[in-house]
This record gives C-alpha cells, sequence and structure tokens, in this order.
C-alpha cells in the first residue's frame, strides 16, 4: 500500500500539463510543424553558422514551447506517460529515480525521453553523450522484451542518432538503411514513411541524395494524407535543392508547401513567404520579391510572432536596397536592428548592420557608411568568418571609392584570408560576391592576373550554385578580356552584363511594382491618418466634456446651498455613528488583549507541559539507569541501554519544544545533530566519522519521534554491529526533500554488512519490528541495501495525516 500511494505521488508532480485529447493532440502535430519550420528557416537565414539544434532551442524558447517537443515525436504522441513532465522541466536526475517503478511501455517510453534529453542537450558534453547512450541502451533491452515493433524502431532509431551526434555519420547511416530495410519487410507504410524520413533527416543539406531519400517519404505522406509531415518533409527537402544550386525548384516546393499550409489552417506562413522572398529578389524579380516580403510581414502581424521580426524586415530592405529606394531601405534595416535588440538574438544582426552599410555606399554616402562600420565593428566584433569576409569587402570598397587604394587592398586581403576558411555550400554565393567585387579592384590597380585568378576561382566555386550576383562577375570578365585581347569573349561577357543590368534599371518603371510599395505605404499611412483621426476625436469629445461641465457647474451654483445644508446633516449623522464605532472599537481592543493574554497564557502551559514530559522522561532514564547498575546480565543491560536510548530521543524533542518559540515543529538539523552525538558519546563510538547532510527542514512532533526513533535504531545498530575494528569506520546521516513534499531519510556505514537484507527486512526482532512499524506510521516507504555496507532508505510525505 505504500508503495502504491509513493507511486501516485510521483504520478502526480510528472503528469504532462498538455494534449490530454484529441483536439490536443491535433495542436501537438502544428507546434512540433511550426518548431521545426522556424529552426530550419533559423539555420538556413544563418548560412550554417547554427548548427539546427541550436536553432530548435531558439525556436522552442521564442514560442515558449518545452525542447523536448523538437525530439520526441516518435515516442511521444500526446498521451500522458510518467516522468514526461520531469524531463520537459529539465529535471532528468527525478525521471532517473522514477524509472524503475514504471510498467515496461511506460519505462521504455521514459528511458527514450531521457536517452533523447541528453543527446539533444545543448552544449552537450562527453558525459552527456555517455548518459545518452546508457538509456538508449536500457530502452532497447526493455523493447527486445516486450517483443513491439514499435519500440524496436524508436529505439534503433535513437541510437542511430547518437552515432551521428557522436560523430560517427558512417554508422549512424548504416542503422539507418538497415532499419528501412526491416520497415520494408512490415509492409506498413507509416513505419516505412517514419523510417526513411529518419534517414533523410540526419544527411548533409550538400549531398543531393538526401531530396531522393525523404522525397519516397514525402510520397507516402501524400498518399496517407498526413500533411503536416508532408509540409515538413518539403522543409527539409528545400534546403538540399537550394544549396546545391536548384533554386527554381526549391522555389516551386516552397510554393507548393505554403500552398498546403493556408489549406491546413497553418497560420505561421511567413518562414515560408521571406523565403520564396529571398529567391524572387536573386532572380531580379523584384515584383514577387516585395509581394511575398510584404506577405511575410502581414503573416507575421496576424500571428504576433515577432521574435525574428529582424529577419523578414531585413528582406525588406533588401529589396528597396537593390531597387535604389536607399532612404527606405535604412528605415527597415534599422527597424531590423532594433528588433534584433528587443527580441531574441537569431544571429542576423550583421545582416541588418551590414545592409543598412550598403544602402549609404549605393547612395554614394561613403564617408559616413565608414564611420557606420568602423564604429558598429568595434562596439559588435564580428563573430564568424562569414561575417569577417564581409565586413572586410564593404571596408575595402569604402576606401576604394575614398581613394585609399592602399588600404583598400589590405581589406581585400583579409577579405581572401577568411574567404578561403568558408568551404560550405551555404557560404558560396558570399564568397562569389565578395571575390567578383574584389577582381574588379584589381582590374582597376592595374593587376588583371590576379584579377583573372579570382574570377577562374569563383567559376570553379560556384558552377555547382547560382543566385549570385553575376552582372558584377560579367564585368569582371568582360574587363580582363577586353585587357588581354580576347574581344569576342568580352562582347559575350558585355552583353551578358547589358542584359542583367537593363533588368535591374527596368525595375523602377515597373507599374505593378509600384503598385505594391505604394500600397505598403499607403497602408502604413492608413494606420497614421487613422491615428491622428482618432487623437482629433478625443479632443473633441474633451471639448464636449468641458462645455457641458461649465454648464453643470453654473447650474450648481443653484444647488449649492442646498448640497451644503444636506452635507452638514450628514456630516452630524456621521459624527454621531464615529462616536459609536469608537466604543465598539475600544471594546473590541479589549477583546483582542484578553485573547493575545489567553494565547501567551496557553503558550506557556504547552512548554511547561513540554518541559515537565521532558523530565518525567529524564527520571524513567535514571530509573533505568540505577536499575541497570544492579543487574549482571549483559543482555539485560543491553536492552536496558537501548531503551535509555529510546527514550532519550523522544525527551530531545520535548526538550527543543521548551527551548524554542515555536511549539508545535521541530528544527531537524539541530535535533538530528544533537541526538546523533548522544549516541556517539554514549557508546564511546569517537572513532567513528559521522557524515551528516541535513536540509534545513522542519517537522511536527509525531514525525520527529518517528524519525528520531528510527535513527536511534539503525545508528545503535551500526555502532555496535557494523564494524571489525577503530579504523576507517564511517556512518553517513542525510535527510533531504526529494520533492514539493517528500522528505527521504538516509542512513548508511561502510560496514561489514549482512547477507541478506531480505531476511532483515522481515526480521521479528524489537529493533526491526520498530523500525518498520514507525515507517508504517509516517506512511513511508522503506529500502534496505547491503552494497559497501549497509543502507537504510527512508521515503514519507511531509504531511502524513
Amino acid at each position: 500500500m505504500k508503495k502504491v500511494i509513493f507511486l501516485l505521488l510521483l504520478t502526480f508532480f510528472t503528469t504532462p500539463s498538455f494534449c490530454q485529447n484529441e483536439t490536443d493532440k491535433l495542436k501537438l502535430q502544428k507546434d512540433r510543424l511550426m518548431l521545426h519550420n522556424v529552426a530550419i528557416y533559423l539555420r538556413n537565414v544563418n548560412q550554417g553558422s547554427i548548427d539546427i539544434d541550436s536553432a530548435m532551442i531558439l525556436a522552442c524558447k521564442a514560442h515558449k514551447l518545452p525542447y523536448t517537443l523538437a525530439n520526441d515525436e516518435g515516442f511521444n504522441d500526446g498521451s500522458n506517460f510518467p516522468g514526461n513532465n520531469l524531463i520537459t522541466n529539465n529535471y532528468a536526475r527525478g525521471a532517473e529515480l522514477l524509472l524503475p517503478r514504471l510498467n515496461t511501455t511506460d519505462q521504455i517510453k521514459l528511458a527514450l525521453q531521457i536517452g533523447s534529453f541528453y543527446l539533444f542537450k545543448a552544449g552537450a558534453k562527453k558525459e552527456d553523450l555517455k548518459n545518452a547512450l546508457l538509456y538508449i541502451n536500457k530502452a532497447q533491452k526493455l523493447a527486445e522484451k516486450s517483443r513491439i515493433k514499435k519500440w524496436y524502431f524508436q529505439s534503433k532509431y535513437l541510437l542511430a542518432k547518437y552515432y551521428y551526434q557522436a560523430g560517427k555519420p558512417e554508422l549512424s547511416s548504416t542503422i539507418f538503411l538497415q532499419l528501412v530495410n526491416a520497415a520494408r519487410k512490415t509492409q506498413n507504410e507509416k513505419i516505412l514513411a517514419e523510417a526513411i524520413d529518419n534517414r533523410g533527416t540526419f544527411m548533409p543539406d550538400s549531398n543531393k541524395e538526401k531530396a531522393s531519400i525523404l522525397s519516397e517519404a514525402l510520397a507516402i505522406y501524400k498518399k496517407t494524407g498526413n500533411k503536416e509531415k508532408e509540409i515538413e518533409t518539403y522543409m527539409k527537402i528545400i534546403p538540399v535543392h537550394f544549396w546545391t544550386g536548384n533554386m527554381k525548384l526549391a522555389k516551386q516546393e516552397l510554393l507548393t508547401s505554403l500552398s498546403l499550409q493556408k489549406k491546413i489552417g497553418f497560420l505561421y506562413t511567413q518562414y515560408t513567404e521571406t523565403t520564396i522572398s529571398y529567391i524572387e529578389l536573386f532572380h531580379n524579380n523584384y515584383k514577387d520579391a516585395l509581394y511575398y516580403a510584404l506577405e511575410s510581414v502581414s503573416s507575421m502581424e496576424k500571428t504576433k510572432d515577432y521574435a525574428f521580426a529582424d529577419s523578414f524586415y531585413i528582406r525588406l530592405g533588401n529589396i528597396y536596397s537593390s531597387t535604389g529606394y536607399y532612404k527606405d531601405a535604412i528605415k527597415f534595416y534599422q527597424k531590423g536592428i532594433e528588433y534584433n535588440q528587443r527580441e531574441i538574438n537569431a544571429g542576423t544582426w550583421y545582416k541588418s548592420f551590414f545592409g543598412a552599410v550598403r544602402s549609404l555606399m549605393n547612395n554614394s554616402k561613403y564617408s559616413e557608411a565608414l564611420k557606420y562600420l568602423e564604429t558598429n565593428s568595434k562596439k559588435y566584433p564580428p563573430k564568424n568568418n562569414l561575417d569577417n569576409m564581409i565586413l572586410n569587402q564593404l571596408k575595402a570598397r569604402c576606401y576604394e571609392e575614398l581613394g585609399k587604394l592602399k588600404e583598400a587592398e589590405t581589406c581585400y586581403e583579409k577579405l581572401d584570408f577568411f574567404a578561403k576558411k568558408l568551404n560550405t555550400t551555404e557560404t558560396i554565393k558570399d564568397v562569389a560576391d565578395c571575390y567578383s567585387i574584389m577582381a574588379l579592384f584589381y582590374i582597376k590597380i592595374h593587376k588583371p592576373h590576379k584579377a583573372k585568378e579570382i574570377t577562374d576561382r569563383i567559376i570553379s566555386t560556384s558552377s555547382k550554385t547560382e543566385g549570385y550576383s553575376r552582372y558584377v562577375l560579367e564585368l569582371a570578365l568582360f574587363k580582363i578580356d577586353s585587357l588581354n585581347g580576347n574581344y569576342l569573349s568580352a562582347i559575350e561577357h558585355m552583353r551578358s552584363y547589358t542584359r542583367i543590368q537593363d533588368s535591374m534599371d527596368n525595375i523602377t518603371k515597373n507599374h505593378d511594382y509600384e503598385n505594391l510599395k505604394f500600397k505598403f505605404e499607403t497602408s502604413a499611412k492608413v494606420q497614421n491618418i487613422k491615428s491622428l483621426k482618432q487623437q482629433t476625436d478625443l479632443q473633441k469629445r474633451e471639448l464636449h466634456s468641458s462645455k457641458l461641465l461649465n454648464t453643470i457647474s453654473v447650474s450648481s451654483l443653484f444647488l449649492l446651498l442646498i448640497i451644503i445644508i444636506l452635507l452638514y446633516n450628514r456630516a452630524k449623522i456621521k459624527q454621531r455613528n464615529t462616536s459609536r464605532l469608537q466604543l465598539k472599537e475600544k471594546e473590541i481592543k479589549l477583546k483582542n488583549v484578553k485573547l493575545e493574554r489567553l494565547v501567551e497564557e496557553k503558550e506557556w502551559l504547552l512548554k511547561e507541559i513540554h518541559h515537565r514530559v521532558k523530565n518525567n522522561l529524564q527520571t524513567v532514564i535514571s530509573l533505568l539507569n540505577s536499575q541497570s547498575s544492579y543487574l549482571k546480565d549483559d543482555l539485560a543491560i543491553s536492552t536496558i541501554k537501548n531503551s535509555q536510548n529510546r527514550i532519550y530521543a523522544m525527551s530531545l524533542i520535548h526538550q527543543r519544544l521548551y527551548q524554542e518559540d515555536n511549539v508545535s515543529m521541530i528544527n531537524m538539523p539541530d535535533y538530528c545533530n544533537e541526538l546523533i552525538e548522544y549516541l556517539k558519546e554514549s557508546f564511546n563510538a569517537e572513532y567513528i566519522h559521522f557524515e551528516i547532510k541535513i536540509a534545513s527542514i522542519e517537522l511536527d512532533i509525531s514525525q520527529a519521534i518517528a524519525v528520531g526513533l528510527i535513527t536511534n535504531e539503525i545508528i545503535t545498530n551500526s555502532i555496535k554491529y557494523a564494524f571489525k575494528d577503530t579504523s576507517n569506520c564511517n556512518i553517513c546521516f542525510k535527510l533531504s526533500e526529494v520533492s514539493e513534499n517528500c522528505y527521504m531519510l538516509e542512513i548508511s556505514d561502510n560496514g561489514i554488512g549482512i547477507p541478506d537484507t531480505a531476511e532483515l527486512q522481515n526480521s521479528n526482532s524489537f529493533g526491526m519490528t520498530l523500525i518498520n512499524g514507525l515507517s508504517n506510521t509516517l506512511e513511508g516507504d522503506l529500502v534496505v541495501k547491503n552494497e559497501n555496507g549497509l543502507s537504510f532508505q527512508l521515503v514519507f510525505k511531509k504531511d502524513f495525516r
């Protein structure tokens, strides 16, 4: 019965607070979709400078969702299972203690949850990976015991993810492939889709095979009508096509994903819309780029999801800057910077900063741009190679335009230093852009061979991708070929450059683009007009109120005399009532004084009772001591001695209650220390080292007596029987609070132990009977272990009445 009660208490504290019905399960699916959507977006917008785990942590933080939600989909369908809430609140130790008490299925779920917690922990250390593997192995053993396919697959998935996180991608890939093959044999589409999905997810975006693998899972999700997983899989496929050069296909997939999101009522579409805007901008489709950028801002405002608002305003700034509206661009960049400082820092601060600098440069304000660059880069130094490269490119351009060619060349050399460190697919575009501008500089300072070397490097590294500023490269190639006498090639490059440049120049004449821009600016002005109108209406109402007030004031002059008379009469009545209330108050005060005296007398009487009980118990101890002097039987003497110790443990309680102001609660640190010191002196046990750790706990008298008697029995037994000699003797005493409503008493020694703890716990000896009885009184759960000595562990409730 006591074990059942303890388990119920633990279950109460570990019950999840969400997902109790089908509606909540549907919300859980959408929450997971939103987290994956945001995390994938953040990783891509930061161009791989943060990993997916860090991006997921930012997403969870922004939307106030537990991080466990990102990685427990396979074994947490939203239904309750004990311990999940402990992991959600980062209390893994509590979940570990609970684990052995659960049934097999709940043990598997919780073991997987604990393993996942350690595996995907932010900044995971070797110790975390070790703990993750420990619980993954536990889950595997339990899954084998249960013989349920689902748990076999889930434990194996987590093992494969472990090897991926531990830097063993080949072993991880082998396990995932084995699971896909095993899933095909089940002929279960849900299991197969999950296996393929897991395999593809844990592959780098630079691997084109990832897209084809995930496409198979996508086809199954389409067939089975799982729209959330279909959208999520699109989000995983799109970065592969985006970063490996197939941006047109990535755009088509983004549009399909956006359509699906709207179909299922998913509101957080801004992350997809702004990505489409990015692709349209790189293809110089400014009208569509602006349309989707405005849509993303609109979706952000509808969902009130301002956590990463800076990235959406950066997109608008880039579009305005690319089309010559530099003042508007700077306004949006500044807005992005403000949001970045106010909301979560997602790593896009430098993009706003660089955007503002480029707009100043495009407006020929090179001195102002250089000053802005130097001031802010000293205050906020770049934290990665990509930002360092772009920073030096912008500095070099400013110096170049200001005629400081030596300083410019120094910055270009620094640019080259950082660019050579960038070799990921996510950074190829920026490297190509920076090198194109650098090539033009070397042509300008009459070093065409250096420029040719750079353009060759651009062509070789960027041949597998698209989206960089090709028109700058075409201009550089035109000038290089012209200088080298390759006129036919130079003409072709000039045609390409002119075609792209004309496309950009004509954009300011594009009627649709201007309409969109006008619509957006009009919308902002309408908001300002509404605000001004509201202020005008408020002023009108205030003026009307003022006139009405004047009218009332004039009318009030005629009523003033009547009001004064009424007030005088009211004051007289109030005065009489006040006198009566004062008399009543005096009577109440007198009664309160009497009650306080009664309370003081009661407390004094209680203390006196405790004092007399303590004296009576001391008298009994003295009588027993006198009686023992007439006895010769060692067993009888030992029995009397034990009785004296038990009585002392109780008398000490009454002594403390007599001495303290609080006559109902016992301070356990003081009480336990004094009791242990008494036992140590009583048995001349100076050779024993006592390690005492007691939390700041207060118990009522009945619980304190029970704990004191149990302590007396166990420590007395350890002193008398645990040690063969007097060397290296240790007794450890701990009293701690394990939860809000649960305490744990632990007493252990490093003595000889006993062969059978079960036999001891079921013993009919008086001491063990007393310990068991008192444990039942406390409604506690007593565990006896024989590990390098004897250990007693008692968990009991704070208030068992």
